[in-house]
């Protein structure tokens, strides 16, 4: 097993505050200088798993990057460079507290909730008559308010998040276009590799200077879901499971092993052999989802390492 970062207790140049979240922990600087370090926690059903998957930090990392590089032409994001492998620097922004959640295809929860009996979600209709994995006739926008470490997400309609005034109309608006551009150019990304961008997650914050700009990752297997696109229609014509590239394989074993994150239900055993599996799995996503050969990072004295790097940086 390789090592992993699992928390970091940083204090570089300048600092004003640290906030950890679910799998990454976020530095902010003097002058509104962010250092965001992707960690190798695992989060599923919005708990944190006792032990860490190695690479997932970097894959997780420069994913993001790689994203956040081609669709910067579109929407403007706070990144401004990578110094090592798990880390990203930008620019400091206040977040909006809303995950801007977009499906193209009825799967995951929407594909549960929709088992269910129900018909809304968000407050946006569902058609009648969907198989699990169908195509909505056009993307549907699900937003969920932020939970903090340990709590659960929350679904809400875009009419709840403008009565309780989380975001503002003109605000709201915004961050619908972005969201349904950046999905799009998300969706041809995939399909020039071969995959189905299925659904989403996007986060924005504003600067200092009222600029929303694009925060966060932006279409990893964490925050995102992919089918491979050759086999897709027999397999929903079959009405055989979709060949996935995400983190729903974690979910999927996390349920069959009675763990959905519900009060009084433990986390199972992560071994050694089913931590490895995953961190294989993950490598997979990322060559799959970037057409590039995964590098491993030198994990020898990652902590070290990671603070040497971001060091060098704030000095140059």
């Amino acid at each position: 097993m390789s090592n992993t970062i699992y928390d970091t207790n940083f204090n570089f140049p300048g600092q004003k505050s640290v906030y950890k979240g679910k799998v990454r922990e976020v530095y902010e600087l003097e002058n509104d200088v962010l250092v965001m370090i992707a960690t190798d926690r695992l989060s599923a059903f919005d708990v944190v798993m006792p032990k860490g998957i190695p690479y997932k930090g970097q894959i997780l990392n420069q994913i993001a990057t790689k994203m956040m590089e081609s669709t910067s032409d579109i929407v403007p994001n706070w990144l401004t460079a990578t110094p090592d492998p798990n880390v990203a620097v930008g620019i400091a922004c206040e977040p909006f507290k809303v995950e801007m959640v977009i499906r193209g295809y009825i799967s995951g929860h929407a594909a549960r909730e929709y088992k269910l009996g129900k018909r809304m979600l968000c407050g946006v209709p569902m058609p009648e008559g969907m198989k699990e994995n169908d195509k909505f006739p056009s993307p549907i926008i699900t937003p969920a308010t932020k939970a903090e470490m340990g709590d659960h997400d929350e679904d809400i309609s875009k009419e709840e998040l403008l009565k309780r005034g989380i975001v503002s109309k003109e605000d709201y608006d915004v961050l619908e276009k972005y969201t349904r551009a950046l999905f799009e150019r998300g969706t041809e990304i995939a399909a020039s590799r071969g995959l189905i961008l299925v659904d989403t997650k996007y986060e924005f914050g504003k600067t200092k200077d009222g600029k929303i700009v694009l925060i966060d990752e932006i279409h990893t297997p964490d925050s995102s879901r992919y089918f491979y696109a050759d086999g897709y229609e027999e397999r929903q014509a079959k009405g055989e499971p979709q060949k996935q590239l995400s983190k729903e394989f974690v979910r999927q074993w996390l349920i069959a092993n009675n763990f959905q994150g519900l009060e009084g239900q433990t986390v199972p055993e992560m071994t050694d052999a089913y931590i490895d599996s995953v961190s294989q799995r993950y490598i997979e996503l990322y060559e799959n989802i970037t057409g590039e050969t995964f590098i491993k990072a030198d994990t020898e004295q990652i902590q070290e390492r990671i603070e040497k790097n971001i060091l060098a940086y704030l000095k140059g």
